[in-house]
């Protein structure tokens, strides 16, 4: 039975050996940098109670046992759970719980979107770009703010990635890109119409069109030469954030930026 389990259930330790695992489960990031003292002051026990719980637990001593409990706070900071997207922190957690929460939303968002994404159309997603002349990318709202970051990136490698959206010029940069360009749109639920009626038109007349979507049963996405998609698990209009979404969009951003890169 792993070291935590034997804490919590308390199996054959008596009142003052459950106090001092009730503090220790309690306080489980600060109890691998403490004295035996200390805990022992804490728990209003005695050195020689810390030492009983510590073999009752399957240690020779208090060392090893704050060995155990050192890997077990390391475990419970760095390997993520599972966490709601649409409400991942409550009104009642603490400062260190919405922390701890936030981070595994983003290594989770990360994890899922790294399962769903398909190399080989990453690949063929990098050719688009770099054979284009001018880069033009849709999107609006959080997306918007990933675009800025990926036109930022872009520039140092001499890529220049024009926003259409800015300034409500969407339909007129549409009317502009040409089959030497390369069109990108960026929309979670792709339930965009307008956003339908471009991409129509450059399907007609030829202008290579990569879509980044959270939707893959979206009427854009037959549009599309290339789709990206990341599913994740947020609802439209009953959540506290984008988090899930942006984190994903973000990595596949950073990544054919990267893929560009090297």
């Amino acid at each position: 039975m792993l070291l935590g389990d034997k804490l919590r259930l308390q199996e054959g330790l008596t009142n003052t050996e459950k106090r001092i695992a009730d503090y220790i489960l309690q306080n489980i990031n600060d109890v691998p940098s403490l004295t035996i003292e200390v805990i022992a002051k804490h728990t209003y026990t005695s050195h020689s109670s810390v030492i009983r719980l510590a073999k009752k637990m399957g240690y020779e001593g208090f060392k090893s046992f704050r060995l155990g409990l050192a890997e077990i706070a390391h475990n419970q900071m760095f390997n993520p759970t599972f966490v709601d997207a649409n409400f991942p922190f409550s009104p009642k957690d603490q400062t260190p719980d919405i922390l701890k929460k936030m981070a595994d939303l983003t290594i989770n968002s990360i994890h899922k979107t790294h399962a769903q994404v398909a190399p080989e159309t990453m690949e063929a997603v990098v050719q688009s770009l770099e054979a284009a002349q001018r880069i033009f990318l849709f999107a609006r709202g959080d997306s918007q703010i990933r675009a800025r970051s990926f036109q930022n990136k872009l520039v140092k490698i001499n890529k220049y990635l024009i926003i259409a959206d800015e300034y409500g010029d969407d339909a007129w940069n549409a009317s502009n890109v040409t089959q030497n360009d390369c069109a990108v749109f960026i929309t979670y639920r792709g339930k965009n119409t307008q956003y339908e009626k471009i991409m129509q038109h450059f399907r007609d007349v030829g202008v290579p069109v990569i879509v980044i979507s959270g939707n893959a049963h979206a009427k854009i996405i037959p549009l599309a030469t290339h789709a990206i998609i990341a599913s994740h698990d947020e609802r439209d209009f009953l959540k506290v954030g984008t988090f899930s979404s942006q984190v994903a969009f973000e990595y596949i951003l950073d990544s054919l930026f990267a893929l560009m890169y090297a």
